[in-house]
C-alpha cells in the first residue's frame, strides 16, 4: 500500500532532519526516510568522533526549528575566539627574528557573544530527530533506503528496499556525498580527491573547556583544536576536545596504529605548544577528503541539499553550515510556493533555489581550495604570500571582521569586494564548478 505525502525527505542526518522539521512545522505532510536508526546520546558517554563547528547562522536556523534548546541541554561548547597561523617550519621562517603572523577573530571584535558552537553530530541529529518525532505531520521510515524512483509527471514515487512505497509532490535528497537519490535521478557530479586525508581524534585534556578553536598550518596540512565539554565528575578538572590532523594517508595510517601513549607523544610533538596537556584518547579515525559538486541541484521532481549537492574541504568546518543554508532556503521557497498555490516541483521554483545556493556554495569551495593550495606546500614565494596575507588580515581588522561576520553566519551577506575577489580565484575545477 502506497502512502502519499507532500514531500519525501531521503536522509535523516542533520540537514535532512532539519528540513523535514521545517516543512512539517508549516503543516506539510513529510515522509522522512533513512537507513539508520534513531541516534542515541548519554551524558556519560565519550564524545562522538564526528563534530561540527555550528555557525551563528546555523544556530538561528536551529532555534527557528525549536531544536536549539535541546542541543544546549545535551552538549554544546561555545567558542569566542578563532586563531589561524602558520607553523614556523619553513627554512626562511627559522631565519626570521619574529614569529610568523597569526590572525585571531574574537567575538568581542565582531560585537557578538560568541562565534559559534562545537557540537557533536549525534547531538544535533538527535535533537532534530526528537523534534521530528513530535511533529504529527512527519512519518518516519527508519532502517530503510531507496531502491528506485518513478516520476509520473505530477508526483514522484519512491520504492524502499523494504518493499514499501511512498509518493510525494517533491523528493528531497539529503542522503550525503554518496547520494543514492542523486544516482537514481541521473544527476552527475564533478569530483576531485585531495592528496591529503584527515585524522580526527577525541581526546581528554587537563583544564576547563576552552573558548578558542585554532588551526596551525603546516606544509603537510593543518593541525586543528576544537574544544568540547567538561569530562564530568568521572574525570574532575578535565575536558574533551576534538583534534584534526591533515596529512599524507601513509602518515595517518601510522598514527592510527600507535598505542595510546605513543599517539599522545606524536601529537604533542606534531602540534603547536598551544595544545593543552592530553591525558587520554577516546577514539581516532581517518577519512579521505574530496571536493564534489552536482552538475545540477534538481531534476524533474528531485532536488538535492547538503552533501548530496556539494562537499568541500573541511578546513573551516563549513560543510554542515552550507547544508543548513540550503535547507533554510529551499524550505522558504516551498512555503512561499504553497501560499501562492504553486506546484513545489515547478522547474522555475527549483531553478530559483539553485540560483541562490550554487554561487554561495561555490564561493566557499573556492575559498577552501585557495587555502588548500596556498598552505599545503613549502614553496618560498607562496610562503611569503600567505604570511603577508595573514599579516594583512591581522592589520586590517575592519575588512577582516566584515568577512568573518559573513563566514560565521553573523551577517547574511558577503561584502561585494570580497565576493568579487573569491569569484576571480583561480581553481583547477573552475570549469566543472
Amino acid at each position: 500500500m502506497t502512502q502519499t505525502f507532500d514531500f519525501i525527505v531521503v536522509g535523516a542526518g542533520m540537514v535532512g532532519a532539519a528540513i523535514a522539521n521545517g516543512l512539517a512545522a508549516q503543516g506539510h505532510q513529510v515522509a522522512l526516510v533513512d537507513h539508520g536508526a534513531a541516534p542515541q546520546f548519554s551524558a556519560g558517554d565519550d564524545p562522538d568522533i564526528r563534530v561540527s563547528a555550528l555557525s551563528a547562522g546555523s544556530e538561528r536556523y536551529l532555534r527557528e526549528l525549536g531544536a536549539w534548546n535541546d542541543i544546549l541541554a545535551m552538549a554544546a561548547t561555545p567558542y569566542r575566539r578563532l586563531a589561524v597561523w602558520e607553523a614556523a617550519e619553513h627554512p626562511v621562517a627559522r631565519l626570521m627574528p619574529v614569529t610568523p603572523p597569526r590572525t585571531t577573530f574574537s567575538a568581542r571584535d565582531l560585537k557578538t557573544s560568541h562565534l559559534g558552537h562545537i557540537v557533536e553530530n549525534r547531538v544535533t541529529q538527535k535533537a532534530l530527530w526528537d523534534r521530528a518525532s513530535r511533529q504529527p505531520t512527519v512519518t518516519f521510515y527508519s532502517g530503510a533506503g531507496i531502491q528506485s524512483l518513478a516520476d509520473t509527471g505530477e508526483q514522484i514515487t519512491a520504492t524502499l528496499d523494504n518493499g514499501k512505497t511512498v509518493t510525494g509532490r517533491l523528493l528531497i535528497g539529503a542522503d550525503g556525498a554518496d547520494s543514492r537519490v542523486r544516482q537514481l535521478a541521473g544527476i552527475g557530479v564533478s569530483r576531485d580527491q585531495y592528496a591529503q586525508q584527515a585524522l580526527v581524534a577525541s581526546v581528554r585534556y587537563r583544564g576547563t573547556p576552552a573558548d578558542i578553536t585554532w588551526q596551525a598550518f603546516q606544509s603537510s596540512g593543518p593541525r586543528a583544536f576544537l574544544p568540547l565539554h567538561s569530562a564530568g565528575p568521572a574525570h574532575p578538572g578535565e575536558s574533551w576536545a576534538s583534534l584534526v590532523w591533515y596529512d599524507d594517508p601513509a602518515v595517518l595510517s601510522e598514527l592510527k596504529a600507535l598505542n595510546e601513549q605513543d599517539f599522545i607523544a606524536r601529537v604533542r610533538a606534531g602540534f603547536p605548544e598551544e595544545l593543552p596537556d592530553l591525558t587520554a584518547v577516546a577514539a581516532r579515525a581517518s577519512f579521505p577528503i574530496a571536493r564534489q559538486h552536482a552538475h545540477t541541484y534538481f531534476h524533474d521532481r528531485v532536488v538535492l541539499v547538503g552533501d548530496a549537492a556539494h562537499t568541500i574541504n573541511p578546513l573551516a568546518g563549513q560543510g554542515v553550515n552550507l547544508g543548513f543554508q540550503d535547507a533554510r532556503c529551499l524550505q522558504a521557497l516551498l512555503d512561499e510556493a504553497r501560499r501562492q498555490g504553486q506546484d513545489p516541483g515547478n522547474p522555475q521554483l527549483l531553478a530559483q533555489y539553485e540560483a541562490e545556493r550554487r554561487p554561495a556554495n561555490r564561493r566557499m569551495m573556492l575559498t577552501m581550495d585557495a587555502f588548500y593550495h596556498l598552505f599545503s606546500n613549502r614553496r618560498t614565494p607562496l610562503w611569503a604570500v600567505r604570511n603577508l596575507g595573514l599579516g594583512l588580515a591581522q592589520g586590517l581588522p575592519f575588512a577582516r571582521n566584515r568577512v568573518a561576520r559573513y563566514a560565521m553566519g553573523i551577517d547574511e551577506g558577503l561584502p561585494l569586494p570580497a565576493r568579487a575577489l573569491l569569484e576571480r580565484l583561480p581553481s583547477p575545477w573552475r570549469a566543472a564548478g
